[in-house]
This record gives structure tokens, C-alpha cells and sequence, in this order.
């Protein structure tokens, strides 16, 4: 049975619900699916040379104690095609990796540096920490595809989301939003033409009581375990 390496990125801490979920996740995955993630938990204090890992998982729990090895994480699950899941401060930090290297804007998360000019990420009007919430999947998407359905109902612990204002640029950019709530906003993202890059501002890792993790879990351990049993993995 083939092993994949995976790093946790986040600043793990036993008060952080999806922490604690996270082990149980991964025996589920091993019990239920065969899938075997040797999962290594980096500080965002500690996120470099990340390029040896056969996936990047950027964990609930911001604000993180490193905005910079946050968003580090993600350049480099995007640059070098390693399977990423960012979920909740990882959807977040995604966003910012994208938005700064990718098109060049000087933005700012405003939980992070709420001084700063323009933020990218901004107080939700309602914060999500503890709902529920629906969200629509575009038809013919990663995400729709891996739920199996148009319609989701998922779990929330955050307070802020991105500035809708930006939503054009970042689409024109080539960041594809896959996900929305009832009114619009944006709770999904994915990168096209990567082998497996999607965030989710949701926490799937709250679904159910961690026995039966939840299908973006299972199908990002799957293109891990893909990538570590490539040729050129080998």
C-alpha cells in the first residue's frame, strides 16, 4: 500500500476543533479508502522547502502566527503541481499567495494587518464561526464534481471572506470560483490546469463526526497518494 507524504501546514493547537479532527481523519482514510497519508505537521513559522511533499494541506486555525509562510505554502503547492487543499485561513491565504505573486497586487488580509490600504480579505457582514451554511457548486467543476451534487451544506468557524470587489480581477487572473453561498459570495476556489488545487473558506474537516471523511478530504488524499506513486516519484 503506497504512502504518501503530506505536510499539515498551521500553527496546531488542541483548541482548534479541525486539529483534533485530523487524526481521526486520516485513520478513516486509511481504514475506509486505503489511503495512507504520512502527515507531518509544519508551523507556518517553519513552511519552506515544501517541494519534497506529495501534498500541502494549509489548515483551519489563522490568524496564523506567519502571514508569509502561509502564504508561502500555497506558492509552492501551486508552482511545483503539489496536490494542495487549503481550508478556512488556508482559503484565505491562498488567495493572498494568488492575488501577490500571481497578478501583483499589493493587498492585505485585514485580520493580519488592519492598518494596511486595500484589503483582499475583509470582515464577513455575518460572521460564520459556529453555522452551518448552503453553498452551490458550479455545474462540471472539481468541486462539484467530488461532492457529487449542485447543493452542499457545510460547517463554518470564520469571520472573514474576500472582498467582493476583487472577485473580477481574480477570475480574469485565472483563479476559477466554483462554490458560492445563496447571495453570491464566494466559498470555493480552484486553479485550472493544476493537478488537484482547491479551497474551501468551509471546513470540511467538521463534516460529520470525523468516521467518514468529508469527499474534498478524501479526493485530495487520493491525488496525493496519485503523486506519490508517479514515475517521476519513483
Amino acid at each position: 500500500m503506497t504512502t504518501a507524504r503530506i505536510a499539515l501546514v498551521g500553527d496546531k493547537s488542541p483548541s482548534v476543533r479541525s486539529h483534533n479532527r485530523i487524526p481521526v481523519l486520516l485513520e478513516a482514510l486509511r481504514e475506509r479508502d486505503g489511503l495512507v497519508l504520512d502527515a507531518y505537521w509544519i508551523p507556518t513559522t517553519e513552511a519552506t522547502a515544501l517541494e519534497g511533499f506529495d501534498g500541502i494541506w494549509m489548515v483551519p486555525g489563522s490568524p496564523y502566527r506567519s502571514e508569509n509562510g502561509a502564504v508561502g505554502a500555497a506558492r509552492t503547492a501551486r508552482e511545483h503541481g503539489i496536490p494542495f487543499l487549503g481550508t478556512c485561513g488556508g482559503f484565505q491565504h491562498t488567495l493572498l499567495e494568488y492575488a501577490r505573486n500571481v497578478l501583483g497586487l499589493s493587498v492585505a488580509h485585514a485580520e493580519n494587518d488592519p492598518g494596511a490600504e486595500d484589503f483582499l480579505l475583509l470582515p464577513l457582514a455575518c460572521s460564520l464561526a459556529g453555522h452551518e451554511d448552503a453553498v452551490r457548486l458550479t455545474p462540471g467543476s472539481l468541486a462539484e464534481r467530488i461532492v457529487g451534487a449542485e447543493r452542499t451544506v457545510e460547517r463554518y468557524s470564520c469571520a472573514f471572506g474576500l472582498n467582493a470587489d476583487y472577485v473580477p480581477v481574480l477570475e480574469a487572473g485565472g483563479l476559477r470560483f466554483t462554490g458560492h453561498d445563496e447571495a453570491g459570495l464566494v466559498r470555493v476556489l480552484e486553479l485550472p490546469g493544476h493537478p488537484f488545487f482547491l479551497a474551501t473558506l468551509f471546513q470540511p474537516e467538521l463534516a460529520g463526526d470525523g468516521s467518514r471523511p468529508h469527499p474534498v478530504i478524501a479526493a485530495f488524499a487520493s491525488a496525493c497518494v496519485t503523486r506519490a506513486t508517479s514515475p517521476a516519484r519513483a
